[in-house]
């Protein structure tokens, strides 16, 4: 594990709330999800890459980004190692969350009904994504 993974690993509650904004705090620590149509990465259409807004870890290519429907900035690929699965049974459903695989931030969820090549839809919220934009 690197010195930063250690770090990240080791914040407390308090200081992730000084880290985060009170949106990013409440979807990437409280498991939170922002409205529908609401985020500000819905409809970029730039290359680049997308992070975690807690920590920085390049999560998604712009290039595997598409225009799934739901409301929500939808990729059907990650970049390797980024993420981790884990199964959600909260509010009555079984999904499979989207967790960032460095610092553990809710992301979202992944479905089974995205497009080739992968089949995936990796649905995210805006607000754990920070876009850095190819030069």
């Amino acid at each position: 594990m690197s010195e930063n993974e250690r770090s990240l690993a080791d914040l407390s509650d308090e200081e992730w709330r000084d880290r985060l904004t009170d949106d990013e705090y409440h979807i990437l620590r409280e498991r939170g999800t922002e409205p529908k149509f609401s985020g500000d990465y819905l409809d970029q259409k730039a290359d680049g890459t997308y992070a975690c807004a807690g920590c920085g870890t390049a999560l998604f290519d712009a290039d595997t980004k598409f225009d799934s429907g739901s409301g929500w900035p939808s990729f059907y690929d990650i970049v390797d190692g980024a993420v981790e699965l884990e199964t959600d049974t909260r509010h009555g459903m079984r999904r499979t969350e989207v967790l960032c695989a460095t610092c553990g931030g809710h992301l979202g969820h992944v479905f089974e009904d995205g497009p080739e090549p992968t089949g995936k839809r990796y649905c995210i919220n805006s607000v754990a994504l920070d876009f850095d934009a190819d030069a």
